[in-house]
């Protein structure tokens, strides 16, 4: 969670690296100007509303916090993102446009790899969501709910729908019901760590 300036930052550099957007310059911010990256606008909107909500409080900054949340809220909308804040950690890379569903509950750690089509939520009218750990990456249109816990270091497996706790490391989790296929060497899927 962000708690200052200084995390603001970090998840904003961690962000940018785990989509392998190179560092700033001239010649990049004029090609965002005119063919921009809404994935990591997305990214940089979701840290910044973030910031905001953790650190700023007071009269001064209702009028900024307001305008960051219709900006955060149109965007959303454009590339089918229903995200809440304080969910992700550091490193978050989406992969793709395309409906993600995270409940506000939810706790995933750093260097998640997240594709399109995924909903994590909870389940049988429980408030509890699951709580995934760090260096996890979610295949397309995995369903991950209810009172459970994702170990670091795995891969969920495309379609997989899981609904009950794998606290093991280094592992594949695949199928409906979800279960341990394989060991995995999560580097190979999440590149930047």
């Amino acid at each position: 969670m962000i708690t200052s300036k200084k995390d603001y930052l970090t998840y904003l550099e961690e962000d940018r690296k785990a989509l392998g957007i190179k560092k700033p310059s001239l010649k990049s911010k004029f090609l965002a100007l005119i063919a921009p990256n809404y994935i990591y606008e997305f990214q940089k909107l979701l840290r910044k509303k973030e910031y905001y909500q953790n650190c700023k409080k007071g009269l001064v900054h209702k009028l900024p916090n307001l305008l960051i949340r219709l900006k955060f809220r149109r965007i959303s909308l454009k590339l089918g993102f229903s995200i809440p804040v304080n969910v992700f950690g550091p490193g978050l890379a989406i992969v793709h446009y395309g409906t993600i569903v995270v409940n506000k509950n939810a706790r995933i750690g750093k260097n998640c790899r997240i594709h399109a089509c995924t909903n994590i939520g909870a389940s049988g009218g429980s408030k509890k969501a699951p709580v995934i750990g760090d260096n996890v990456y979610i295949g397309p249109g995995a369903k991950i709910y209810g009172d459970i816990t994702i170990g670091n270091n795995n891969a969920i497996g495309a379609n997989a729908t899981v609904f009950k706790s794998f606290e093991e490391s280094g592992i594949m989790i695949a199928g409906n019901p979800a279960k341990p296929i394989k060991e995995v060497d999560i580097r190979r899927l999440i590149k930047h760590i």
